[in-house]
């Protein structure tokens, strides 16, 4: 932002929002990279905020996970989508962020994330180990899904140097594998996921379990979860598979107003059917989900909203 936004006060209707006028300012909100869930919905946002907000001007940028994280810390950004495997360690300093992050607060949890990775189904890969000296596709580097696909090798006894890896969005990735440049692709989104949608619509492709790898990637990350991709989530998927998994949530500058970041986690919470129509979990987001502790502690703005609908977050 140019500059702070200058206060301003905010009364709320039951169902309408309804501010003072206030001077005119840029929000920048870092999304996701070309391809994925984000951008659209960092589109959502813009929209809704700035019509909840009198004067609001937001700006949308591509971006990642982590790098997400950084922006914010380094003022880049006044808010944006993260990882809460990469939040968790921001606040802690831990790799890859190289100090903790005290400007960064959570506002609110929207979905659930899987970490899925693809392999075509006619290239004899049954786990990650056959997968030294073949071509790998993942997320660009400081993207989330990318340092979870180095931690899936390392954890299955593949170093990064051991395979031939590209660094693209989900787009370039996929006709990497529809074309044969590529036998595996790493990238954590929602279930289903748009670009594999894609892929096995072209390509049969077999999706690798992380369960047997899972007590190794915990050390090296402990935010790490093992969740359930359901059977029939992608075509010939006969069975559940056990996968890395973690939230998508809603990150903002901590030296944000507190009415402001109030104003955008209570428009959150009454516009779950719109942001729906771009990441379908949030059809069934309540309050209380989106107020789940995730090791971030919480903008004072979106806490006052919790605290209003009966939730107590913690926020320093």
């Amino acid at each position: 932002m140019k500059n702070s936004i200058k206060t301003f006060g905010l009364v709320f209707g039951l169902a309408l929002v309804v501010a003072s006028p206030a001077s005119a300012a840029d929000l920048r909100i870092m999304t996701g990279p070309q391809g994925g869930s984000w951008i659209p919905l960092g589109g959502q946002f813009k929209d809704l905020f700035e019509k909840a907000i009198p004067g609001l001007n937001v700006q949308v940028f591509p971006g990642a996970g982590i790098a997400n994280v950084r922006g914010i810390e380094e003022g880049k950004a006044e808010v944006g989508l993260a990882n809460s495997i990469s939040t968790a360690d921001a606040m802690d300093g831990r790799k890859p962020f190289n100090k903790p992050h005290a400007n960064v607060c959570n506002v609110a949890s929207l979905y659930p994330q899987y970490f899925q990775f693809v392999v075509l189904a006619d290239s004899g890969i049954k786990s990650a180990a056959d997968l030294k000296g073949k071509a790998v596709t993942t997320q660009q580097v400081g993207n989330t899904g990318q340092v979870i696909t180095k931690d899936f090798l390392e954890a299955s006894g593949v170093k990064y140097s051991d395979v031939k890896v590209s660094h693209v969005g989900y787009t370039d990735s996929v006709n990497q594998m529809k074309d044969g440049h590529a036998v595996a692709f790493g990238l954590n989104t929602q279930a289903p996921a748009g670009a594999v949608m894609d892929l096995a619509a072209a390509r049969e492709i077999k999706l690798i379990g992380q369960e047997d790898v899972y007590d190794k990637m915990l050390k090296l990350n402990p935010s790490y979860k093992l969740i359930t991709l359901p059977k029939g989530t992608y075509p010939k998927q006969d069975k559940d598979i056990k996968v890395i998994g973690f939230y998508t949530h809603v990150v903002a500058s901590c030296k944000l107003p507190t009415e402001e970041v109030y104003a955008m986690t209570k428009t959150i919470a009454t516009n779950t059917k719109t942001l729906a129509t771009v990441a379908k979990d949030i059809a069934a987001l309540q309050p209380a989900g989106m107020a789940a502790d995730i090791g971030v502690k919480f903008h004072p703005g979106a806490a006052k909203y919790y605290k209003e609908v009966g939730i107590t977050v913690r926020s320093n």
